[in-house]
């Protein structure tokens, strides 16, 4: 089975949990969640953390990020991208289409923006998963993602 990696901040800590237990559910593998460090206090947890984080990135098969994300989401997806992954980008609102809010990252060929319900966007991963939903399709209307 598929493995991954949800990269997002600790604003968005009930949807990380909501979007990794759906996945798990559904018979993806999730690589290390994050969520646990919530009382971190030395450099040398951040570290440790990180390392274990970097390593997740790696390992999945593909990334889920969840906006709005901070700076360690950011440098998560960077090792995505620079790993070849799959990533799902997901945004409550279109603001990664907003040239004023946007990354030029955003639109590299491998990102799949979506800007539907949480729900929505775990629909298109089990069907892409599978097989049943290709990138044209999407193109063409069939999906939430543009």
């Amino acid at each position: 089975m598929m493995k991954f990696y949800i990269a997002s901040s600790f604003k968005n800590i009930d949807k990380v949990r909501y979007v990794s237990k759906k996945l798990k559910n559904k018979g993806f593998i999730h690589t290390y969640d994050w969520t646990i460090n919530e009382n971190v206090t030395t450099l040398k947890d951040l570290k440790a953390i990180g390392q274990k984080e970097k390593n997740a990135v790696i390992e999945a098969d593909f990334v889920v990020v969840l906006l709005p994300a901070g700076k360690g989401s950011h440098i998560e997806l960077g090792i995505a991208i620079g790993h070849g992954k799959i990533i799902y980008l997901y945004s409550p609102n279109n603001e990664v289409d907003n040239l004023e809010t946007t990354s030029t990252f955003y639109h590299l060929p491998n990102i799949e923006k979506c800007f539907g319900t949480i729900d929505e966007l775990l629909d298109i991963i089990e069907l892409k998963s599978k097989g049943l939903l290709n990138y044209h399709e999407i193109q063409a209307g069939r999906g939430i993602f543009n």
